[in-house]
């Protein structure tokens, strides 16, 4: 029987990608939706998660589709009333909150997940492979794309808790700390803030690796050509290069995938398969590195940023 489940935040990222794969998943049944400012035509919506909790105690699974700030106590109010939860990225501000979700969720009895929907991107995996058998002397990951273009008007992003260029940045993280054979951890990073706000809108970063590869990162906001989400990885057995987000795969210049976009509908079937199982996912190493870059580092100011 499929779990009942209710989507909370119905903005883009919930119409272009959540709901269809929910939708097209017979592990799930979507049940209503939670929005103070939009609904879902046929199911039943209300404004507050307390009122869902309330009137459909039938519901067994909230996915959280909000941005990071409020996530927290929305997270916290449906663990705590026995439902299993769904967190899109980044799980939360801090990892204080996720670590105190963690522990709500065992105490509850229910399973979380801390979703990183770029580690599912279909060559991913494929990269993963490769490098298993590999030693890696150098990665570059490339990140660059037009805030305005896939934000617009998204003011939270830029306010304390919303990361700011990691919010796409972190899913370059997700892949990195997925596909390496082992840790790696940040040893310096640069980042540039609007003078007008409180979040970066470019980052350099510098990786230590145990093994002495030359390891680094590049995200910027202000991207107006050509977007890049680029992997590149030069090994003693050759060079590869991960590109449009994961779906594509060269090797040695040669493609070798071209994979379609199957990111959240991934998602749906792991969550189901952690319900199915009684179990979670709340790897936070991700989060970890933006932790560290915030950490670590050295701040400049530049022009301001207006949409």
């Amino acid at each position: 029987m499929a779990e009942k489940l209710a989507l909370v935040g119905i903005g883009k990222i919930a119409r272009d990608q959540h709901i269809p794969s929910i939708e097209s998943n017979p592990d799930w049944s979507l049940q209503a939706a939670v929005s103070r400012h939009a609904s879902i035509d046929g199911l039943d919506h209300y404004e507050a998660l307390d009122e869902l909790l309330d009137s459909r105690p039938d519901i067994t699974t909230i996915s959280l589709a909000i941005p990071p700030q409020p996530r927290f106590e929305y997270a916290a109010q449906a663990l705590k009333a026995g439902k299993n939860v769904m967190l899109e990225k980044p799980p939360g501000q801090s990892l204080a909150e996720c670590y105190t979700l963690e522990n709500l969720a065992k105490e509850h009895g229910v399973s979380i997940f801390a979703t990183w929907h770029s580690r599912y991107a279909d060559c991913v995996p494929d990269l993963k492979s490769w490098l298993s058998s590999r030693v890696i002397r150098k990665l570059l990951i490339t990140w660059k794309e037009d805030v305005r273009r896939w934000h617009p008007g998204q003011e939270w992003i830029w306010e304390p808790g919303g990361m700011g260029v990691f919010d796409p940045g972190i899913n370059a993280l997700s892949i990195l700390t997925e596909i390496m054979p082992y840790p790696v951890h940040l040893s310096e990073a640069t980042l540039e803030f609007p003078e007008n706000r409180s979040t970066p809108i470019a980052a350099d970063l510098t990786f230590v690796d145990p093994t002495g590869a030359d390891m680094s990162a590049v995200f910027d906001w202000r991207e107006d050509g050509p977007q890049n989400w680029d992997i590149d990885v030069e090994t003693d057995q050759g060079r590869a290069r991960l590109s449009e987000g994961g779906a594509k795969l060269e090797i040695d210049g040669t493609l070798v995938k071209q994979g379609a976009d199957h990111e959240y509908a991934n998602l749906y079937a792991r969550m189901a398969e952690l319900v199915k199982h009684g179990k979670s996912d709340m790897d936070l190493s991700p989060m970890i590195h933006v932790c560290d870059a915030f950490s670590l580092g050295r701040r400049l100011t530049t022009d301001a940023f207006h949409y």
